[in-house]
């Protein structure tokens, strides 16, 4: 059952949380339908399942379904409400006729529905986008899908579709960037630490037995590989690759020595033993596994920082935009590599046959003899 008003820490129930902003806005939006139905033609972006309550998305719809009382009537007859409160009952409990009386009384001004529609909105696609957020956070990390990489993106587009919608609704300000502090790293991936280290070591041993494979990685990057030493080995491997230099054990050592990689924790002689000892697979192989773990960690950071963002209740509708957008981009380039790695770019056609027809065989070329003399 709804209460008659907000709770009062005065009546013992200090311990009940005290309602958001958004509860005091529907109370008023349907105090002032409730007060003056003829208002509701002005009511736009507010749908039944915008209201945070349950029972407050039942009166609304309720209000809707039936036909508009006369102005005049409805100020002296009170049986518009009582059809209001007995077809909301059909769909929610609890509701009472006192209830429909405080929301009248309760209202500040009838003729700020429109702005009290649009709080309403705003919460509403501030919860939507939060929705989205987790759902991607979840699918990041469930282990139990056949293609978690193409369910986490798959959630990706829809957050981003959610956010085009805002965009579309809420108009562009200054001053948009959120202000909303990152969270702090989760653990939700530490399981599979060991996991990943085993993976990364796979991968340097086996492109230094396969240098000509790995080469052709350009899809993975040093920023996907979760260990700094391996990070900073792989980079030295691909720098050998590139330049066409040997590539073997001592020669990515002796590149490590020159990037810094080599300290008292990390001798050239355990730096040696991780890279000498290639396991089964092939460099593609793990490259893919790590690339793969580097997608779903992505997710799960871009789904928990705009969970963040709709956590904040100083962040605007744009702001969430804005925000929303600038952190999928993180996942935009993991995306585009991730493809690149399970669907290699065809070979390169001739310029002519991607923007002009083959150039047509022409007459054979007409060679100029000279001219004879002539004896006199």
């Amino acid at each position: 059952m709804l209460p008659d008003h907000a709770p009062d820490k005065d009546e013992g129930l200090d311990t009940l949380p005290e309602p958001r902003p958004v509860y005091y806005a529907e109370q008023a939006l349907l105090g002032a339908l409730l007060l003056e139905p003829h208002r509701l033609p002005d009511i736009t972006g507010v749908e039944p399942d915008s209201f945070a309550q349950h029972a407050h998305g039942a009166l609304f719809a309720a209000i809707r379904s039936l036909p508009t009382p006369d102005p005049g009537r409805h100020a002296k007859d009170a049986s518009w409400l009582t059809a209001v409160l007995t077809t909301a009952r059909k769909h929610t409990r609890g509701l009472t006729a006192s209830y429909l009386h405080t929301l009248v009384q309760i209202c500040p001004w009838p003729k700020h529905a429109p702005a009290y529609a649009r709080m309403v909105e705003t919460d509403h696609a501030r919860r939507t986008l939060r929705l989205h957020a987790h759902r991607l956070k979840q699918t990041a990390t469930d282990t139990t899908l056949p293609q978690p990489v193409s369910a986490a993106l798959a959630e990706a587009d829809a957050l981003a579709r959610c956010a085009d919608d805002l965009a579309a609704r809420f108009r562009a300000h200054p001053g948009s960037l959120p202000r909303t502090p990152a969270p702090p790293p989760g653990g939700t991936l530490s399981g599979h630490d060991k996991e990943a280290l085993d993976e990364e070591r796979s991968l340097l041993a086996t492109a230094i037995a396969h240098p000509a494979e790995a080469e052709q990685m350009r899809w993975l990057t040093a920023q996907d590989i979760t260990h700094p030493l391996h990070a900073g080995l792989w980079q030295c491997l691909t720098a050998l690759t590139r330049r066409g230099a040997p590539v073997d054990p001592v020669t990515v050592l002796w590149e490590a020595q020159h990037k810094g990689l080599l300290t008292a924790e990390i001798t050239p002689r355990e730096l040696l033993d991780l890279l000498d000892t290639p396991p089964g697979g092939s460099p593609p192989y793990w490259g893919e596994r790590i690339l793969k773990r580097a997608v779903l960690a992505t997710a799960h950071r871009v789904g928990a920082r705009i969970a963040a963002f709709t956590d904040d209740p100083a962040t605007t509708p744009y702001q969430l935009v804005v925000g929303s957008r600038r952190a999928l981009a993180d996942l935009t380039s993991l995306r585009t590599r991730w493809e690149r790695a399970n669907h290699p770019t065809p070979p390169t056609m001739p310029a002519y046959s991607r923007t002009s027809p083959p150039p047509r065989a022409g007459p054979p070329p007409v060679t100029t003899l000279p001219s004879p003399r002539i004896s006199r």
